[in-house]
């Protein structure tokens, strides 16, 4: 039996749709796809509800003729500085004598007992690890004996109002929400292998409107954070820094943007439409780096200060991994490299399968995750399919929590 995982990033420059499909032996396959601009969000976060329903329903639309299926629902990406990531950690009597499913649900449950606002929302209750009488960093307890249980957890949580606007916007388009995945955290799933994740990883999402960092050590979330800064700053920076329209410094920087001049040959030149139908002029491509390097910097420098408070800046054996379509400015890798001193790669949708070339790209990590997302949902819900297994335990406990609250 085949299902549909539909994937919806979206984002503030962008929508975009991926629908997958998937049996219960096998891994989702992507099938289609859909992309569409978008104008409807800023900073990550819904400002014109008309707008973004339009963008949803073209990259929808587009998607369902290049699957030929109809979507109804999707598993959707929230991001924005609104979101908020913290650890906790609680413990319990383990009853028995042997760890199972129940204790594992009443120790998370008590570790994600903690002050949370009411004009806000959990998103996520990621476990981390746990500690089993004394032994510590059990990543699956069930079955273990024990008389006391541990959990380390860490929590994303949400404003209500604008996790409330995306979810407008999504179902006016017609399509249904089954659950809302931290964007960050979708592009992690799609684009980091499982050794980075073990040995100590940081993903760097640089996305339009905002900036997703997700710290990954031993094969579990530590850290997780949004920034209110991203691609567009970088367009805004070269319009005012050329006197050009916004478009044409979107396309500049598409083009012959740069992330430092370490890249740019000096007798290169690059031509500047002018404003209000002034003749182009030519300028030096050194300019634009001049314009891009410092907000760029600012951005790697917003990150590691993030780093710096997760605690674990020594442990990312991996380095970081940079998504995200303004990552792709030329000089990007070799600047993060000087900030961050640690191994620098681009990251792509390389954990879905069927990704179509022109996919395959920094900017669609976010999509593909989501629909990874969407396929451990749908598999989790299969009570007859589950084993004792992390990851499906993990499946079930993020199950019961949705449910609980």
């Amino acid at each position: 039996m085949k299902g549909l995982r539909v994937g919806l990033d979206v984002g503030t420059s962008k929508v975009c749709a991926l629908v997958a499909e998937a049996s219960r032996e096998s891994e989702p396959t992507v099938i289609g796809y859909g992309v569409a601009p978008c104008t409807g969000l800023r900073k990550g976060v819904v400002v014109n509800i008309d707008a973004a329903v339009e963008a949803i329903r073209a990259a929808v639309g587009e998607a369902e003729k290049s699957a030929g299926i109809k979507i109804t629902s999707a598993v959707v990406g929230i991001a924005g500085s609104h979101i908020e990531g913290l650890n906790s950690h609680g413990i319990v009597a383990v009853r028995g004598g042997e760890v199972g499913v129940r204790d594992v649900q009443r120790v998370i449950e008590a570790a994600r007992a903690i002050a949370i606002p009411l004009d806000r929302q959990i998103i996520h209750i990621l476990p981390q690890r746990f500690t089993v009488d004394d032994q510590a960093d059990v990543r699956d307890p069930i079955g273990m004996a024990g008389v006391r249980i541990e959990a380390h957890i860490h929590v994303v949580t949400a404003a209500q109002t604008y996790a409330q606007n995306l979810i407008k916007c999504s179902e006016r388009a017609g399509v249904s929400v089954q659950q809302l995945v931290l964007e960050p955290l979708s592009a992690a799933t799609a684009a980091l292998l499982a050794d980075e994740q073990e040995l100590g990883v940081a993903l760097v999402d640089i996305g339009g409107g905002a900036t997703g960092v997700v710290v990954m050590l031993r094969g579990a979330v530590m850290h997780t954070a949004v920034l209110p800064i991203g691609g567009n700053h970088l367009t805004a920076d070269l319009a005012a820094g050329l006197r050009t329209p916004t478009a044409e410094a979107e396309r500049l920087k598409i083009a012959y943007g740069v992330a430092t001049n370490h890249v740019v040959k000096s007798d290169e030149v690059v031509q500047v439409p002018g404003v209000g139908g002034r003749e182009p002029r030519a300028i030096p491509r050194r300019l634009l780096g001049e314009i891009l390097g410092p907000r760029m910097e600012e951005i790697f420098a917003l990150v590691q200060r993030h780093l710096i408070r997760s605690g674990v800046t020594d442990s990312l054996a991996s380095g970081l991994v940079l998504v995200g379509g303004s990552s792709l400015l030329q000089g990007t890798q070799e600047l993060a490299e000087r900030v961050f001193n640690v191994p620098i790669r681009h990251g792509l949708p390389v954990n879905l399968k069927g990704m179509p070339e022109e996919l395959m790209k920094p900017m669609y990590a976010t999509a593909a995750g989501l629909v990874l997302h969407s396929n451990a949902e749908n598999a989790g819900a299969n009570g007859a399919d589950r084993r004792r297994r992390w990851e499906k335990m993990r499946s079930r406990v993020s199950g019961w929590v949705r449910d609980f609250f």
